[in-house]
């Protein structure tokens, strides 16, 4: 045997070893992405039942939403009404009701002062009738 074939011997020998080193964590590599591909497999299958009960509560949500809308609008309509209805009634009535409260007011405001004045002339004449 001539050193050259020697050193095939030792060269083929280490390639076997350098294989055989690398097939063990190739091997856990095959492994770890058959685990992955099952983990996958049964996410897609329960995916599936959440999906189903996620559309299901969208619809609902929207029925709801729909309802939310009418609800809405007519309020909407309510609101403009009763602006409508105070525009008409401060127009018609609003004016006549201030005059009536100004009068009403001047009325109780110069009943106090006369019988203030009826008071005070009173106190002023008992107070000559008793000297």
């Amino acid at each position: 045997m001539s050193p050259g074939q020697i050193a095939a011997l030792v060269a083929a020998g280490a390639f076997v070893l350098l294989v055989l080193l690398l097939a063990i964590p190739l091997i856990k590599l095959g492994r770890t992405l058959d685990e992955a591909t099952i983990a996958i497999r049964k996410a897609h299958q329960n995916s599936d039942p959440l999906f189903t009960g996620a559309n299901a509560t969208i619809t609902h949500v929207n029925t709801q939403l729909e309802r939310v809308d009418g609800i809405t609008a007519n309020a909407r309509a309510v609101t403009g009404n009763v602006s409508a209805l105070t525009s008409l009634f401060t127009a018609t009535l609003g004016g006549p009701l201030v005059k009536a409260a100004a009068l009403s007011y001047g009325v109780s405001k110069a009943i106090r002062a006369r019988r203030a004045t009826k008071e005070i002339a009173s106190k002023h004449t008992r107070r000559r009738g008793r000297r």
